[in-house]
Formats: C-alpha cells, sequence, structure tokens
C-alpha cells in the first residue's frame, strides 16, 4: 500500500457512491459546496466514462448512488445514466433543486428505473427563496415539481439549509413540507464548507436561534408521532455547536466514494481544497483509486494522528473528526478538528460562535455563487 496513513489492512467497499456530474448550476446559494472556484476546472466526464466508473464501482459492491451537482438536470444523458445505474442494481437518488425539471421528466426518470428525487429548497417564504436562488420563479417551480414526484410514486423528501436568515421561520418550513406531504425531510443548519465557509459570518445561527429550532421541531416530531403521521423531522446540527466533533463521512474512505464532474475522485464531497493530490478516474481503476492511492489512504485508520488526537481514550469515536475543517481552521489537515473541546485550536470555534452573537452582515452582502443573477434580483 503507497505511503499509507492506515494501520487496517482490510479496506471494505465503496458502498456509497456519489456522481458529481457538474458544477454548472443556474442557482446562487451563498452556501453552496462546490469549490469556490468551480468554473475552472476541467472538462466533465462523458457519458461513457461515467457509465464504466459506475460499473467498475459495482463491481467492487457500491450499492447506493446518487446523482449530484451542481444541478445534475443540467446533464442531457441523465435518463442514459439513470438506467445504466438500475440495470446495474444500484439504488438511485437524484439530489436536485428542481430547476429544469418538468413533469416529463419526472416520468422518464420514473421509467428509467430511478428510485427516489430529493428536492431542495431555499426557504419556505417566497420571496428569500427567490431571492437566494437567483430566480424569480423558483418557488413556484419545486413546489409544482414536488407535487409531480409525490404525484408519480416516489418517496417524497426535501430538503432546507438552514442559516440566520430562514432558521427562525422553521415552524412555516415544517408546515410547507407537511403541505407537500413529505415522508423525509432534512433541516440541515449549514455546515461551512466551499460558498457557506466564504459566508460564515453572514449564515451562523446564534445558539438562541438553534436551540428555539430544535425545540420546535422536537414539538413536531411529538405531535406527529402521537398522529401516527408518517413524515420523519431531521435536525441536522452545525459542527459549530458541538464539543465533539463528528465521525466524518463514517470515516475517511471508508464507505464513501465522490466522483467529481472532471473525474477526480474524493473520500468526501470537500476533500478538493486538501494539499493532497487525488487520482482521477481518467487515469485509474476505482478500484486501484479506493485500495492503494496515495490519496484515499492518507487518514484512513490512526496511524496519521497527532497529539491530542493519538493518545485521546475517544479517537475511535470520531477518528479525529474532520480534515477539511481542521485544514481549513489550522492550516493542518493533520490536526484535531478545531470543533473538539480538547483540540488547541478550539478557539476558532468559540470566536465564532462570539461573532454569531452580533449583529451579522444582511443577506444583501453574501457573496453569491453566480454574482451577475444576484444583481438582477437585487435591483429588478
Amino acid at each position: 500500500m503507497l505511503n499509507s496513513g492506515s494501520n487496517d489492512a482490510s479496506i471494505g467497499p465503496p458502498l456509497w457512491l456519489l456522481a458529481e456530474l457538474t458544477y454548472r448550476c443556474p442557482l446562487q446559494c451563498p452556501y453552496c459546496s462546490n469549490p469556490l472556484d468551480f468554473a475552472r476546472h476541467g472538462e466533465e466526464l462523458s457519458t461513457e466514462e461515467w457509465i464504466r466508473v459506475f460499473r467498475e464501482a459495482r463491481e467492487m459492491g457500491a450499492a447506493q448512488l446518487g446523482f449530484s451537482g451542481g444541478e445534475p438536470l443540467v446533464r442531457q444523458d441523465l435518463v442514459e445514466l439513470i438506467k445504466a445505474a438500475r440495470d446495474m442494481g444500484y439504488y438511485t437518488n437524484l439530489i436536485t433543486s428542481g430547476i429544469g425539471l418538468t413533469e416529463q421528466k419526472v416520468r422518464d426518470f420514473k421509467v428509467a428505473g430511478l428510485d427516489h428525487i430529493q428536492i431542495s429548497f431555499q426557504a419556505a417564504d417566497e420571496a428569500v427563496n427567490n431571492m437566494l436562488a437567483g430566480s424569480r420563479k423558483a418557488f413556484a417551480q419545486k413546489l409544482a415539481m414536488a407535487r409531480a414526484v409525490k404525484a408519480q410514486g416516489y418517496p417524497m423528501v426535501l430538503n432546507f439549509v438552514t442559516h440566520r436568515h430562514n432558521i427562525d421561520q422553521i415552524g412555516q418550513i415544517i408546515d410547507l413540507c407537511l403541505e407537500l406531504e413529505a415522508d423525509f425531510v432534512e433541516l440541515a443548519t449549514c455546515q461551512f464548507y466551499g460558498w457557506a465557509e466564504l459566508n460564515r459570518v453572514g449564515l451562523l445561527p446564534t445558539r438562541e436561534q438553534l436551540q428555539r429550532a430544535e425545540r420546535i421541531t422536537n414539538q413536531y416530531r411529538a405531535r406527529l408521532e402521537a398522529q401516527g403521521h408518517p413524515c420523519k423531522l431531521i435536525f441536522v446540527t452545525p459542527d459549530y455547536y458541538e464539543e465533539r466533533p463528528k465521525t466524518c463521512m463514517n470515516g475517511w474512505a471508508n464507505l464513501f466514494l465522490d466522483i467529481t464532474p472532471d473525474g477526480t475522485a474524493l473520500p468526501c464531497h470537500s476533500a478538493r481544497q486538501l494539499p493532497v493530490q487525488f487520482p482521477n478516474v481518467r487515469e485509474h481503476s476505482v478500484e486501484h483509486i479506493w485500495t492503494d492511492s496515495f490519496g484515499f489512504n492518507r487518514f484512513r485508520g490512526d496511524d496519521w494522528m497527532k497529539e491530542p488526537c493519538r493518545s485521546c481514550d475517544e479517537k475511535h469515536k470520531d477518528l479525529g473528526g474532520c480534515r477539511c475543517q481542521a485544514f481549513m481552521l489550522t492550516g493542518d489537515a493533520a490536526n484535531a478538528d478545531p470543533v473538539c473541546s480538547k483540540s488547541p485550536h478550539h478557539g476558532v470555534i468559540l470566536k465564532a460562535r462570539e461573532e454569531a452573537e452580533t449583529p451579522g452582515q444582511g443577506m444583501e452582502h453574501l457573496t453569491l455563487r453566480n454574482e451577475k443573477a444576484s444583481q438582477l434580483i437585487y435591483r429588478g
């Protein structure tokens, strides 16, 4: 094994494959997880290249395949890719903003074998949703497509990224989800990578906002459970308000394999920013990438750990936390995740919490993914 950071020779398969088909997207979300320099990356994989990647990962044992982006609907070969994945035996899901979706496409995806569609909203308020999305018609389009997805018998899966500008409307958000007959709702408070990290001061909610939102969500949960309602509410707390880090992606290169639009393979969505050379599926097989490449072995196991992680009795619970967060906040991906109160760099998290308690910038000051679109919205 090449320069491995792992001390465990048994490496399981990549069970969960994410195909980031494109970085192209009509929206301007200020918390977009795509790279800040997304427009500079190389040519997208062809249909044939994607199908080869699906086949190689499936032969290794991959079971679930997500189609993501950017906005995956801008790919004209999406039906072909869905069908190829279904024919290989994958459970498939489409992660989309709903922009560019039509009732005909919903039907075509169903025929091709797509198992579920997740639609994201920016807010329950039409004006806020459209401002963040960068389209005056975005909210109406999302509502229509959510109903079309439900009508075709898919599970209704909705995602709301919450932040300081919409988290106080959590009740209205949940009410909208219930109106749309959602089966699963992810209320995901911003995690600060990519554009969200750039805009952290303007997006991180206060502790009081977060606690209130979680309390209201729990009240809805209790009411729904008492009624025997099928809707499941998932509330995701931002790392910045935890004292111990999450086990990022269930461990580095443990279950999750991300393939970016130009074929770069990553062990998590955000790893491209790390000072690590990651392999490309145009140059290597998926098996080589997963098993033997330096990038995928760099933080496997715990041999790579520095103190205080190395001697910590909790290291096998969180595996040192998030490598991307450690790099962003300390400059060294091998440091303990600063979210951990045991980290010598925990002060940067405490400072961020303090900043959140002061009046933040308004939404008009956020750096948006597509500035031209944002100017049209603000000036229109």
